[in-house]
């Protein structure tokens, strides 16, 4: 297939639309608005309806609508955006609706900088929302991992009925690289889709709480919902078993591991072949997904080899260095080079941050 030049946003837009999704709700802020512009203008052409709603609030709880009825359904926002959607969000994963978000991150806490973070990790892996469901999540480096992320979330979300979330920032949604889209799905397989989900959505069948799509607060004993609790949680289970991304960047002979996703993964994969070419051992783990996180690629490193690992995020404090200290398990020291508030890192900064540990 031809490869086309799009901007990061226009293409996680595209691929929702080539991935059957024909409804999307949101609300402007910077810097996520090219994805509701371009589906403003693509989703009438193949049917589907999009919908600026009053609010973040109003916008996640149409997509509840949409989707709970059986329709492929997206939204987007950015960081404090993201937060006001959190209350939906928790209603979409309690009642086993899936749906797909795309989170263009931009630097916080509270309205924070336009510009490009990665402040969200601990929202976005640990707390979504209330009640302590999980979902899949996926952190793009590039504008073709967004696209394709974007195509196969809506796959994942049907899968599981539970949300899934695409993790970008303000870099990879502005950025425009050649992209090579996936195959838009025809109108009977879009229908296809919808029908598959005729024995849970609302279409007008007696109410069920085993096969619900909708949820009346107060009808839940405390046994029903620790039940749904339990199926739950041997879902997020599964992920760590399956369904784990990760790239694994010349570790095998590393000495020093950089970990990093999203936009710093980029700039850490360019320090690791400049590094290389001078003869260090310096190897990258790259999480694909971030939730599931790639515990096995750090547990089977070598540690006799491995002197240290250094964690790399557009975040202060360090975010995904949580899960890194929970992967490494103390085998090695772990350092840190971060930039925050929309400082996006340098390649500078990296190589005098390795430089210093390889020394």
């Amino acid at each position: 297939m031809a490869r086309v030049f799009m901007k990061g946003c226009e293409a996680i837009a595209e691929a929702a639309v080539r991935a059957g999704c024909r409804f999307f709700a949101g609300y402007p802020i910077t810097p996520q608005n090219e994805i509701p512009e371009y589906l403003a203008r693509r989703l009438p052409e193949v049917g589907g309806v999009f919908v600026q709603g009053e609010s973040e609030i109003a916008s996640v709880s149409m997509v509840y609508g949409a989707a709970a009825a059986g329709t492929r359904s997206m939204t987007s926002s950015s960081s404090p955006g993201i937060a006001l959607k959190s209350e939906g969000i928790s209603y979409c994963a309690s009642a086993r609706i899936p749906m797909v978000y795309a989170n263009i991150s931009r630097g916080g806490p509270g309205v924070g900088s336009i510009h490009p973070a990665q402040m969200d990790y601990l929202q976005a892996t640990k707390a979504s929302g209330n009640g302590g469901f999980e979902m899949m999540v996926f952190a793009p480096s590039t504008v073709q991992e967004a696209t394709d992320m974007t195509y196969d979330a809506f796959g994942y979300a049907d899968r599981d009925r539970n949300p899934v979330l695409i993790l970008g920032d303000g870099l990879i949604g502005a950025l425009m690289e050649p992209v090579e889209l996936p195959r838009l799905k025809s109108d009977k397989e879009v229908a296809e889709i919808k029908a598959s989900k005729k024995t849970w959505a609302c279409v007008g069948h007696k109410l069920d709480y085993e096969h619900r799509s909708w949820i009346e607060p107060g009808h839940w004993s405390i046994l029903m919902q620790q039940k749904a609790n339990e199926k739950a949680a041997v879902l997020y289970e599964s992920w760590q078993k399956n369904d784990v991304q990760v790239e694994e960047y010349m570790t095998e002979d590393a000495e020093l591991i950089l970990t990093a996703y999203g936009t710093s993964a980029r700039v850490a994969r360019s320090v690791v072949d400049l590094l290389r070419k001078e003869g260090r051992k310096v190897g990258l783990i790259r999480p694909l997904t971030v939730h599931p996180f790639p515990f096995e690629s750090f547990g089977k490193l070598n540690y006799a080899k491995v002197k240290a690992v250094l964690d790399v995020e557009m975040s202060i404090p360090a975010q995904m260095l949580q899960d890194v200290d929970r992967a490494v398990k103390d085998r090695c020291p772990v350092h840190t080079c971060l930039c925050s508030g929309g400082n996006i890192m340098k390649k500078g900064q990296l190589l005098e941050a390795v430089g210093k540990l390889l020394k």
